[in-house]
């Protein structure tokens, strides 16, 4: 039998580590009451930055959840930073429990990675969604068609990592990037693709269907 392991995300070593040091510190020092808070607070630290395997799943034509976490809007709109046609947008918010990681909701060709600098208000409020900061990726399928999805920072989430970069070819459910201690991730999709997902729902990354496709590109 293959041993089993817990994967944790490279981001998070730096921040493990330092924790398990301090509790050593404080536990040579034989400061108990402050290494068992410190000792619980590195495994905290190391449960946030899990990154579990998931089933993708291999049927075609469908989107998977880019994030972990509960969907907070599926509408119908126009927004002028992610192009001039209307289109679905799909909502994942994601509290400090939740994985991390963010997966590739369909394959294709990363056409363009822009991070704007921007606020830290919370990530599930109107003000987060329009003014926080973020990093947008277009992709481009082999279909032609042309989706966004976007990273947005939070009021803790200060940090967003995305490992994508322009001219990738990333397959549906692949790992490309993560946001420290909780956030959201927004979908952009043409209306050839049709929301399967509605306000409340939970979701994991890389393995819950949220749209289809439903006609030609």
């Amino acid at each position: 039998m293959k041993k089993t392991a817990i994967p944790v995300a490279l981001e998070g070593y730096p921040f493990i580590l330092f924790g398990a040091f301090a509790t050593l510190i404080l536990a040579l020092l034989e400061l108990s009451l402050a290494a068992v808070p410190a000792l619980i607070l590195t495994g905290l630290v190391t449960w946030f930055f899990r990154d579990p395997d998931r089933v993708t799943p291999d049927n075609g034509g469908v989107f998977v959840a880019p994030a972990d976490g509960k969907i907070i809007a599926v509408e119908r709109m126009q927004d002028q930073r992610f192009g001039n046609e209307e289109v679905h947008k799909i909502s994942i918010f994601m509290n400090v429990f939740n994985v991390h990681v963010n997966r590739f909701p369909f394959a294709g060709t990363v056409e363009r990675v822009h991070l704007q600098p921007g606020k830290f208000y919370s990530a599930d409020s109107s003000r987060g969604a329009l003014q926080n900061e973020y990093c947008a990726l277009t992709v481009l399928t082999g279909d032609n068609l042309r989706y966004g999805v976007v990273q947005v920072a939070g009021l803790i989430a200060r940090r967003i990592v995305c490992w994508a970069e322009k001219g990738d070819v990333l397959q549906t459910g692949q790992r490309f990037g993560l946001i420290r201690f909780g956030s959201r991730v927004d979908l952009y999709l043409p209306l050839q693709v049709e929301p399967d997902v509605q306000t409340g729902d939970k979701v994991r990354a890389g393995e819950t269907v949220i749209a289809h496709l439903t006609g030609p590109a």
